[in-house]
């Protein structure tokens, strides 16, 4: 596995005039793997957008390197970094506690009668937001630790971790139906309670809408 990024070229609007919507993203994720494209295989890449020093990058967690020459159609020159995955990977072990940074799309299923699936509603306030991922974490394996290092149930406030940003970017779906996806990234402080599970979860991603830029946690360093 490899994480990749490069600095998104915010001066010029003219060069990234095509990214109005987190559809033109996914686009320019997926043209980064051509070979990929020339076999018939189109895998879904874990991506995100991050702010850094007053700069915006594209984050991407992928099998293989991107193609430099595509990665950087919408880039700044030679901010291309891509480095292994693998080692820190198979570093994670229960116990550990780390750092983490993860940007997601907080929803919940409304059950529907006569229909195996309920109907999607995103997590609208902060309160909301923040049990969605202190639910999720106990199937992902990990638990966000708190003042006390302790888990307090419906004791938000002792959780150490933050929302840093909220926002609802466009989406446009098929049939010219434009949406607003729930983007919301947090921060804070975890403990690794399976191995296995938690290393899955990095590769997969959490929660939905993965191909639009959500559900990539990054561990950002062992506290």
């Amino acid at each position: 596995m490899y994480l990749s990024r490069i600095k998104i070229d915010t001066e010029n609007r003219q060069k990234i005039r095509p990214l109005t919507h987190l559809g033109a993203y996914h686009d320019w994720v997926e043209k980064s793997f051509p070979a990929e494209i020339e076999a018939g295989v189109r895998r879904r890449h874990l991506w995100r957008i991050d702010p850094l020093y007053g700069e915006l990058y594209l984050m991407v967690l992928s099998e293989e390197k991107p193609s430099l020459k595509e990665f950087s159609k919408y880039g700044v020159e030679n901010t291309f970094l891509s480095k292994s995955y693998d080692h820190l990977l198979t570093s994670i072990k229960v116990g550990q506690v780390l750092r983490f940074r993860v940007t997601a799309n907080p929803t919940y299923a409304d059950p529907q009668p006569g229909k195996e699936r309920g109907k999607v509603y995103p997590h609208v306030t902060i309160e909301q937001q923040r049990h969605w991922l202190i639910k999720k974490s106990a199937n992902a394996g990990f638990e966000i630790m708190t003042r006390t290092n302790d888990m307090i149930p419906d004791a938000d406030d002792q959780y150490l971790f933050d929302i840093v940003h909220r926002d609802h970017p466009v989406l446009n779906r098929k049939g010219n139906r434009v949406v607003h996806l729930s983007r919301v990234t947090f921060e804070g402080i975890l403990k690794v309670t399976d191995s296995d599970v938690f290393r899955q979860m990095l590769i997969q991603g959490l929660g939905r809408e993965k191909a639009f830029g959500m559900g990539l946690m990054t561990v950002l360093s062992e506290v």
